[in-house]
């Protein structure tokens, strides 16, 4: 039987879920993580994975020209089956809804080995919002073997669409475990934007947002409309500095730069390294965010976050109040900001909806179920399966 279990991570948020994965299985006795690396977001991953000291194992050279979804689900597709033929793995490791989830989900069930779904179960119910991240999730929860759902919503999610309950196992985010890890390791910051955003915080007394946006369905109008809100948030309290960290897509960059350079407390910067990320999202007055990754992370801090999306799909922190889902409207946007800075809001700490820190070992646990390698592995925290 192969040992190797493949874990796929083309973008940062999947190396950042995949990495507690890859650090519970280090110490099994049977079972290898391979980390590998589709090409999707060249540099993000290696980023991500640097500060658990992982770095990817195999890298899936991809050449993109249009970059058009066809040609990035295509030419992983194709480069994922090699890999796959030649390493022939005990199972297959996705996570989420990404375009490397999807064809790395396919490869996989076309050459008849178990995929593992990190992150089963998040529905908004739309398909064209998330798109096309909707439509990849409930395509590979069609050929999944294992759903690893983040919670007990996402678990009934997938019992309605009719998957087996024995093929469930609530696990809990893997995000609350990096994030855990990281806090706990107090990394001095990198990034000199906020470094300098720091130091004119501490001097004036003034408050952080934290901004990010880039979901593909609010470009143009509806992007135009949260930039405009987030700037007319800036200028409603003068204590605000919002920091807002550039997705690499070039269209998303054009647009928030086009709206927001030039406002002196307006904060851009690359993407943050995770520490930095965690750092900044700690010392926030509030989030502003369409990231589903901010909304399970805020809570841990106690940070209230407006999330500018029509389609929620992690409605967890809406209900324990961590969270607003307040669309694009720009009105009901600045209004929500008005009444959660004015009232200095800060949520309690030491609970997160999304898990409690542990979601690896039970992702372990599922996977030596699934593989019939239990029994031999080290202790792990009690697995919540349906039945």
């Amino acid at each position: 039987m192969s040992t190797e279990v493949l874990l796929l991570a083309g973008t940062r948020p999947e190396a950042l879920k995949a990495a507690p994965v890859a650090l519970a299985l280090a110490g099994h006795p049977l079972l290898r993580p391979m980390i590998v690396h589709s090409g999707q977001h060249v540099g993000l991953v290696e980023q991500a994975l640097a500060p658990f000291d992982l770095r990817p194992d195999a890298f899936v050279p991809l050449r993109r020209e249009i970059g058009s979804q066809a040609e990035l689900v295509s030419g992983v597709l194709r480069r994922l089956d090699e890999l796959i033929v030649r390493r022939r793995p005990a199972a297959v490791l996705v996570q989420g809804d990404t375009s490397t989830a999807l064809a790395g989900a396919l490869a996989a069930y076309w050459r008849g080995v178990p995929v593992a779904h990190l992150g089963a179960g998040l529905r908004s119910g739309d398909l064209a919002s998330p798109f096309p991240e909707e439509g990849n999730r409930q395509m590979i929860s069609r050929i999944a073997a294992l759903h690893l759902a983040p919670t007990e919503a996402a678990a009934r999610a997938l019992l309605a669409e009719a998957v087996p309950g024995k093929r469930i196992t609530i696990t809990g985010n893997t995000i609350v475990d990096a994030l855990h890890r990281i806090t706990a390791a107090r990394l001095p910051p990198r990034s000199q934007v906020l470094l300098d955003l720091e130091a004119q915080v501490s001097a004036d007394g003034g408050r952080i947002v934290l901004v990010t946006v880039h979901r593909r369905e609010s470009w143009g109008e509806p992007l135009d409309r949260v930039l405009a809100a987030v700037r007319s948030m800036v200028d409603r309290h003068p204590d605000i500095h919002v920091l807002l960290p550039l997705h690499p897509n070039p269209t998303v960059q054009a647009q928030v730069s086009g709206a927001l350079q030039g406002h002196d407390r307006v904060w851009l910067c690359d993407p943050l390294d995770y520490p930095d990320l965690l750092r900044a999202l700690r010392q926030a007055a509030l989030v502003v965010t369409d990231s589903g990754g901010l909304q399970e992370e805020a809570p841990s801090f106690g940070v209230p976050a407006l999330v500018v999306r029509d389609t929620p799909d992690r409605l967890e922190a809406v209900d324990a109040g961590y969270a607003w889902v307040v669309g694009t409207d720009d009105t009901r946007i600045v209004a929500e900001a008005d009444w959660l800075l004015g009232s200095h809001l800060r949520l309690p700490t030491g609970h997160n909806p999304f898990g409690d820190g542990q979601a690896g070992h039970r992702v372990v646990a599922a996977l030596d179920r699934l593989l019939g390698t239990g029994g031999v592995g080290a202790q792990t925290p009690e697995l919540i399966a349906l039945r």
